[in-house]
């Protein structure tokens, strides 16, 4: 029966590229001489460190920029962690790197293709959704309608089974 997973999955190679590429332009550009602006990853996490709110706001305006030379999209990064005082007056931010579909998508996904009417079905297994189906057509229409019903997510498709 043709199948195929729903994942969020990152590019960590590039993810890890995109920070190391931020950190050498934050030590070259001028209006961060002196300051204490820096980028770290370390195990899905990206830590932005910075002495204003605003400078944290220019980090990651070159990370998203970085990211996406990179051809990661920037909705792997969630940034709605709270900014936090370090200390004197530097701050920091950490920022997650999203991977694996969250049970909220994933109960979102399947109930959207119940609702469909389509003849196909979803299953949650773990972190990606399994959806199999009779036919390619059926399982391609379900492919649009989980862009459609996650636009906040980057979901990308694999292990088709014909």
């Amino acid at each position: 029966m043709p199948s195929f997973d729903t994942v969020i999955e990152p590019n960590l190679v590039e993810v890890r590229n995109a920070v190391d590429q931020t950190a050498k332009e934050i030590g070259t550009r001028f209006d961060f001489k002196g300051s204490s602006a820096a980028v770290e990853l370390a195990d899905k996490q990206i830590t932005v460190y910075a002495d204003s709110d605003f400078q944290i706001a220019q980090v990651k305006d070159i990370l998203v920029a970085k990211l996406s030379k990179r051809s990661v999209d920037a909705r792997f990064i969630d940034s709605s962690a709270k900014i936090e005082k370090i200390g004197g007056d530097k701050v920091k931010q950490v920022l997650t790197v999203k991977s694996g579909v969250d049970t909220d998508s994933a109960k979102k996904i399947q109930a959207a293709i119940k609702q469909s009417k389509m003849k196909v079905q979803a299953a949650i297994q773990g972190d990606t959704v399994r959806v199999t189906g009779a036919k390619r057509d059926e399982l391609q229409l379900a492919m649009q309608l989980i862009r459609k019903t996650v636009p906040d997510a980057p979901v990308s498709f694999n292990n088709f089974r014909d």
